[in-house]
C-alpha cells in the first residue's frame, strides 16, 4: 500500500522516521496555511492510497489520559469566524456559508471513511492561536464540546475529503488545553504513545492490503 505520513514537525514523528525509512513522509511545518499547502502540492504530485496526520494534542476533557492515543472522527476550523456577547459565532451561523456544502457536513470537517484501527475516537477542533487562557478554553468548549485541540487537524481533514484520499488523524495527549504550566506536560511519553500507534496501525494498513 503507497501510504503517506504527514506531520507538522519531525520531531514528534522522530521515532517513527528512524525505523522506516522507506514510506514517504512529509513535514508541513506548524498551523492550517502550512499543512494546506505542503500536502495539497504533495498529492498533486504523486498518488496515494492513504494518509497519515500525527502529532500530539492538548484535551479539553479531564478524563482523557495524557499520553494515550486517539483517532480523530470529526475536526472544525475553530477561530474562524466572530465572537460577540462571550459566544463563538461561525461563518455557518452568520450565514456566510453553507454547512453542508461540500467538504463540510453540519459544520464539520468528517472523516467518513473511518476505518477502526484498535483506539479510541476522538473529536477536535483546529485553532491558529494555541488556547492559554480560561476564557478562551471555554468559549471552545460551549461552542464546540471538543475532546482535542491541534493546529493543523482540520486542514488535512480538508484537503483529504477535497482530493478523495482516504485518511486517518492519529493525535497523542501532552497536555490539558488552557494548562500553560509546561512541567505538567508528557510530551515525551505522548510521543512514544504517537509513534508505537502509528507504528501499529501502518502495519495493520499493509497487511490488510
Amino acid at each position: 500500500m503507497n501510504i503517506l505520513i504527514v506531520s507538522a514537525t519531525a520531531f514528534e514523528i522522530a521515532p517513527f522516521l528512524e525505523q522506516h525509512t522507506l514510506i514517504d513522509c512529509l513535514i508541513t511545518g506548524v498551523g492550517a496555511p502550512n499543512c494546506m499547502y505542503a500536502l495539497t502540492k504533495k498529492l498533486q504530485h504523486k498518488k496515494y492510497d492513504f494518509v497519515i496526520q500525527a502529532g500530539i494534542a492538548g484535551t479539553f476533557k479531564s478524563n482523557f489520559p495524557l499520553c494515550e492515543s486517539f483517532i480523530v472522527a470529526k475536526d472544525v476550523f475553530a477561530d474562524i469566524g466572530i465572537i460577540e456577547n462571550k459566544n463563538i459565532i461561525t461563518l455557518f451561523d452568520a450565514g456566510f456559508a453553507d454547512k453542508n456544502a461540500a467538504p463540510y457536513t453540519n459544520g464539520f470537517l468528517n472523516n467518513d471513511g473511518l476505518i477502526h484501527v484498535g483506539l479510541p475516537i476522538a473529536n477536535s477542533i483546529t485553532v491558529n492561536t494555541v488556547s492559554g487562557n480560561m476564557e478562551t478554553t471555554e468559549l471552545y468548549r460551549k461552542k464546540f464540546d471538543p475532546d482535542l485541540e491541534s493546529m493543523e487537524g482540520s486542514a488535512f481533514h480538508y484537503v483529504c475529503i477535497n482530493e478523495k484520499v482516504p485518511f486517518l488523524q492519529l493525535r497523542s495527549v501532552s497536555n490539558f488545553v488552557g494548562e500553560r504550566v509546561k512541567t505538567n506536560w508528557k510530551m515525551k511519553e505522548a510521543i512514544e504513545s504517537l509513534n508505537l500507534n502509528l507504528t501499529k496501525i501502518v502495519e495493520l494498513l499493509n497487511k490488510e492490503n
